[in-house]
């Protein structure tokens, strides 16, 4: 068995000679605030706002955080993840599809009760998700 891939919050990196996949997005955090507050405290938004993005790695690949904001909605409103791969490279999305599970897993541990990693794994099994599967 593969061992989890560890998420971490990551430092800026330079974009040039960069490409920036959407990869996932969420344009109503708001529905639950503790998710808003989640993104605010890891990413230290009451400070930094619309600024900058921020940034993870998932053991060595890098996902940029866009957080996006609307008027007279609490900030952040939404999220946006991007894949951040050398400009030709392509898009594994088998590895994209486990990592992007693994930083739902890491949001929702972040988050705390009621919301269960155990809970978010078990709906991803009724739901098959292939990331939950793959080897």
């Amino acid at each position: 068995m593969k061992p989890t891939p560890l998420v971490r919050i990551a430092d800026p990196m330079p974009l040039a000679d960069k490409r920036c996949s959407p990869v996932l997005a969420e344009d109503r955090l708001g529905h639950y605030p503790e998710f808003r507050e989640f993104f605010s405290r890891q990413f230290d938004l009451h400070r930094t706002g619309l600024s900058a993005p921020g940034f993870v790695t998932v053991d060595d690949r890098h996902y940029m955080f866009v957080f996006v904001g609307r008027s007279g909605e609490p900030f952040p409103s939404g999220v946006e993840i991007h894949a951040v791969v050398d400009a030709l490279e392509p898009l594994d999305d088998t590895l994209v599809d486990r990592d992007l599970w693994e930083i739902l897993r890491w949001v929702f541990e972040g988050v705390g009760a009621p919301w269960t990693v155990e809970d978010l794994d078990r709906t991803g099994g009724l739901y098959r998700i292939p990331a939950l599967t793959a080897s």
